[in-house]
């Protein structure tokens, strides 16, 4: 079982440390925990806002990335360490429905956008919070500044002008990184773990999370680092400017909500998953954590489609299948790449 290395995060009204879960009923008064990934962000009047509108205080935990998120959930089954859990997406989603570690809620706010993106033959295990897209990211800066030719495809990564460039990520514990083998898989099924060989043999670096690739291996990230091109979203460059998306690996990605089985306050995990789909929440999203809100109707900002258009074409491969191939998919991959 992976370690959870979880951090309390302070929000709402009267919480003061991380404490035990506590309990309600959630008519009003008590808390709710969620448990998130480390890339879940949203401003603080939110949680001020779900406070007022239910008399309950919401409680974050981040706990890794999205992969090491949804193995957690999967093997704690009726014995969550919260109420609620956001982050699973459809790369992992079968895994913990399959596992029983989910409460079934149908919400009824879903039907205003967030039923189109449901996982295929559940039982409203998980609802549709965000949708984005998996892409390669490139310093446009750094390209031009170095007089290199940017590739214009994922393929162009094992040639040797780009030895050394990359920050890639590890499919065993990144969602994203799962979503870009996925890429390899179905663009070339018999040649893909030959293309991961020739990326290492390319000295691609992989990583286990999305924090540690852009915000301290990219060149264009919070940390300055040394590699031009990362794996992250195609509404990245929205927020990072000088950058642009490789258009042509991206994999399209869905993060969910759901109750946990065995949650403590299962009434209010349940006004949680609402409240996901309000337009509190879901007009935050893209200036927050720079993906696509599920909600029809839903504002985005000002010049957000032009820094971040939506990839014409993207990867979607039923997570039934994933599910079914995953395994094979990474000890095939971690053969490939000598892991």
């Amino acid at each position: 079982m992976a370690a959870m290395a979880a951090v309390c995060v302070v929000v709402g009204t009267g919480l003061t440390a991380c404490g035990d879960d506590g309990s309600s009923d959630g008519s009003g008064g008590g808390e709710v925990t969620m448990l998130t990934h480390d890339s879940f962000e949203l401003p603080e009047t939110v949680y001020d806002t779900f406070k007022k509108e239910t008399g309950i205080t919401l409680k974050v935990i981040k706990s890794g990335d999205a992969g090491a998120l949804a193995s957690t959930i999967s093997l704690t089954p009726g014995k969550p360490k919260a109420d609620v859990v956001f982050g699973i997406d459809n790369t992992f989603a079968s895994r913990p429905i399959e596992n029983g570690a989910l409460e079934p809620y149908e919400s009824p706010a879903a039907k205003d956008g967030a039923d189109t993106y449901a996982v295929p033959d559940s039982k409203d295990e998980l609802t549709a919070v965000t949708r984005g897209d998996v892409c390669l990211n490139l310093d446009d800066s750094w390209f031009e500044k170095h007089d290199v030719e940017p590739p214009k495809s994922f393929r162009d990564l094992t040639d040797p002008t780009y030895s050394n460039l990359s920050a890639l990520l590890d499919p065993g514990t990144s969602s994203p990184g799962m979503a870009f083998l996925l890429t390899t898989v179905n663009a070339d099924p018999r040649g893909w773990q030959e293309y991961w060989k020739k990326l290492v043999a390319n000295k691609a670096t992989i990583v286990s999370g999305w924090e540690i690739a852009y915000n301290q291996l990219f060149s264009a990230g919070e940390g300055r680092g040394q590699k031009p091109i990362v794996l992250s979203y195609a509404s990245s460059p929205a927020a990072t400017p000088g950058t642009s998306a490789l258009l042509d690996s991206c994999f399209g990605q869905v993060e969910y909500v759901g109750v946990l089985k065995g949650a403590k306050n299962i009434a209010g995990a349940r006004k949680v998953v609402d409240f996901m789909l309000s337009q509190t929440v879901q007009r935050e999203l893209p200036s927050s954590m720079y993906v696509y809100p599920v909600q029809k109707d839903t504002p985005l900002p000002d010049g957000w489609q032009d820094r971040a258009p939506v990839p014409s074409w993207t990867v979607k491969i039923p997570p039934a299948v994933i599910a079914k191939n995953r395994e094979q998919w990474l000890q095939q991959w971690r053969d490939a790449v000598g892991r």
